[in-house]
């Protein structure tokens, strides 16, 4: 929740604008540093789109559970995915198995059953690997999403909510354990 005040102030930046302002990074640096060599097709650099995931919980939730207290989940506005250069994948940006399409062809293309799977399990390794970075789907802004876009925050518990509020946070707040696999 460190970085609520830059988000109220800026929205959700890229990567690439996130390095020029001072924040506190939640993301995984080998899972960064793959990001970081990911040029999107006709695009730019996978580090200068705001990335969403279109469901919250994820493996990479799943790495930050004992955070619970100290991390949110923003709810953003569907509106996004109407903005120019929105890109979306069928998995995690970052895995050289992914896909990357237009909103249109995305909508049609994504496995959104396997992406809202309670979890990515699976006895079959190469099976668990699969389902482990689709549940990681994306939603690639160019630069930055405003904070008008954003709807409202998940937090994990009551002491999570009221740390969240103390940051001034003027949206909705609703409380969901499960998100952060309590």
């Amino acid at each position: 929740m460190i970085n609520i005040s830059s988000v109220i102030r800026h929205g959700i930046l890229s990567n690439a604008l996130a390095c020029r302002i001072q924040h506190s990074s939640i993301a995984d640096n080998t899972v960064q540093n793959r990001r970081d060599s990911v040029h999107i097709p006709g695009g730019k650099p996978l580090h200068n789109y705001a990335n969403l995931y279109f469901d919250a919980r994820n493996p990479m939730m799943y790495r930050r559970k004992e955070e619970f207290n100290e991390i949110c989940v923003l709810c953003v506005s569907t509106e996004v995915m109407k903005f120019s250069g929105v890109v979306l994948t069928d998995g995690n940006a970052s895995s050289g198995y992914n896909r990357f399409f237009s909103v249109e062809e995305g909508l049609s293309a994504i496995c959104f059953d396997k992406v809202f799977a309670r979890d990515w399990t699976y006895p079959d390794t190469f099976e668990y690997y699969r389902r482990k970075r689709i549940k990681c789907a994306e939603v690639l802004v160019p630069d930055k999403i405003g904070f008008e876009y954003i709807k409202s925050a998940f937090a994990a518990t009551k002491l999570a909510e009221y740390k969240l509020r103390g940051l001034s946070w003027p949206l909705p707040i609703e409380i969901n354990p499960d998100i952060f696999f309590m």
